[in-house]
């Protein structure tokens, strides 16, 4: 029987191992390029580009860095790279991650920890940074919700609660085409590695 291939050719020509991934594999190019052509909310986004899951890590490390006064450069790269294993597992919403299991959560850690190590942060992101990563998330959320994906602001405060004005004032979400977020998010991340 022929094995089955759990490895992604990389336009970087890097192959990864999805089920043992090595740090030497990981290139930021194609995290921004696979990052900024995954659509989050399965598509279902006002405008004519897709929002993607680059444009969402973008906010989601600008929504951590208001929280602090002085943000650590780390942190704020772990903020950035939050959803970076959806590079090559796709964006999958909530209910479809309850729906595959454990397994999902698995593979996203091993992808993260890999990716972690290649850019210099700690393998696990300590608990504590962790929840106020995914505070920032639950805004950007909040935000994605409220700005394009069609709900009413009620609706997006019983699912992600209501954020605090000052964390998202100034922060409109706008389009644009996957190439420019492309370079944002790598011009992003060479900031932040260059702060380390």
């Amino acid at each position: 029987m022929k094995p089955t291939r759990a490895w992604q050719r990389m336009l970087s020509g890097r192959r990864l191992d999805l089920l043992d991934p090595s740090p030497l594999d990981i290139e930021v190019g194609d995290i921004a390029h696979g990052l900024a052509f995954v659509a989050r909310w399965n598509g279902q986004t006002k405008g004519d580009y897709p929002y993607s899951v680059a444009e969402h890590s973008l906010l989601v490390e600008a929504i951590y860095s208001r929280k602090f006064t002085r943000p650590e450069p780390r942190w704020q790269l772990a903020a950035l790279l939050h959803d970076a294993p959806e590079y090559v597992i796709g964006d999958m919403i909530s209910p479809v991650k309850a729906a595959v299991g454990p397994d999902y959560g698995a593979l996203d850690a091993r992808l993260a920890g890999a990716i972690h190590i290649r850019f210099s942060l700690p393998a696990t992101i300590p608990p504590g940074v962790k929840r106020q990563i995914k505070a920032a998330d639950r805004i950007s959320a909040w935000l994605e919700a409220v700005q394009i994906a069609g709900f009413s602001e009620a609706e997006a405060n019983r699912f992600f609660g209501r954020p605090n004005r000052e964390l998202t004032d100034g922060l409109d979400i706008v389009l644009r085409p996957p190439r420019d977020v492309r370079a944002a998010f790598a011009g992003r991340h060479a900031e932040l590695m260059a702060q380390l």
